[in-house]
């Protein structure tokens, strides 16, 4: 991953031009009354995590805008495929949709030799939620690590020793873990969880010695001095941890990670629909609290997205992280 690729993606270049709006009457005729039942929307990892957070944080306000209903429902499994699989195949009435992220679309697409869905072919792009930036931390359940270069040197001085957690095979997490480790030379267990809060739970009674998530979320264990953030993935600090070095800053160049939200549906679906699911989705990152709430976790929302916008820039992630995967040597079969 380049510089450019990642400020590409920076948080003040993820403000652009809104979404056409539409008078409300064109909208009521061209969507023939959508939504006139509740919407139900899966989250694909379970509990705890970063999805489930900022889609709990999103629906009330959807729901408020829609005048609907939006149900929040975690299917875990198979690092997000899962769900995100259910949902490709369901209707494509704007009823089920789905809250990606980069591990079920171009982390995916170079993971699994036998993924059940085409990311670009069978799912609708409707719009960006946030950005995830990503961090490195070790517990401090029985180990003692000074910085980067001292965990690296144990980690090769015993090479499957320790081990690290993820919400799962070929989520975000597990491929920023499995990355790091490919290049400094190390090996280490994965052990795939059902979703972060389990995976913070392991780490705090030391049940695995590492994980790659979200900033915000192991803010809280650093705190309580029970894991130790060594740097983040980022071309710069984090504003939640401006004393935790970044990767280039331990002497880790080049070496990014990081994730991103977004809504989907299935294939097929009306474009009123959609365009009037973008819309309501953008007016509910606008809204000050949940804008704030997104900012306070260090993961900025991506507003203005129109859904034509937002597919080309899934698929722009796919090419980018498709090699990415592969030259990591993990596979999923």
């Amino acid at each position: 991953m380049t510089k450019h690729l990642l400020s590409r993606r920076s948080f003040a270049a993820l403000a652009v031009a809104a979404p056409t709006i539409l008078p409300a009457r064109s909208w009521a005729q061209a969507t023939g009354r959508w939504p006139d039942r509740p919407i139900r929307m899966v989250v694909p990892f379970g509990t705890g995590g970063g999805t489930d957070v900022v889609m709990r944080l999103l629906a009330p306000k959807l729901s408020a805008i829609l005048g609907q209903s939006v149900v929040v429902e975690n299917r875990p499994g198979a690092g997000s495929t899962l769900g995100t699989d259910y949902v490709a195949k369901s209707a494509p009435d704007g009823y089920t949709l789905v809250l990606a992220t980069l591990s079920s679309t171009g982390v995916a697409a170079g993971l699994y030799r036998n993924l059940p869905y085409d990311p670009v072919r069978d799912l609708t792009a409707v719009a960006p939620t946030n950005f995830v930036p990503i961090c490195h931390s070790v517990t401090t359940t029985g180990l003692k690590v000074r910085d980067t270069a001292d965990w690296i040197a144990q980690l090769k001085a015993s090479p499957g020793k320790y081990s690290y957690g993820s919400s799962g095979i070929g989520s975000t997490g597990h491929l920023a873990s499995a990355n790091f480790l490919q290049r400094v030379g190390a090996e280490a267990v994965h052990v795939p969880y059902r979703g972060a809060g389990q995976v913070f739970t392991a780490m705090v009674a030391g049940e695995v010695q590492f994980n790659s998530d979200i900033p915000s979320f192991m803010l809280p264990f650093q705190r309580e001095g029970q894991v130790k953030t060594l740097f983040v993935a980022t071309d710069d600090r984090s504003p939640l941890m401006p004393e935790v070095p970044t990767a280039a800053e331990v002497g880790l160049p080049g070496y990014k990670a990081y994730s991103w939200y977004g809504i989907f549906g299935p294939a097929g679906m009306a474009q009123p629909v959609v365009a009037r699911l973008a819309e309501a989705i953008d007016q509910a990152l606008a809204d000050p609290l949940i804008s704030q709430r997104l900012e306070e976790m260090g993961t900025p929302a991506m507003r203005g997205y129109t859904p034509a916008r937002f597919a080309q820039y899934v698929k722009d992630e796919i090419d980018v992280w498709v090699p990415i995967v592969k030259a990591s040597g993990a596979s999923v079969d």
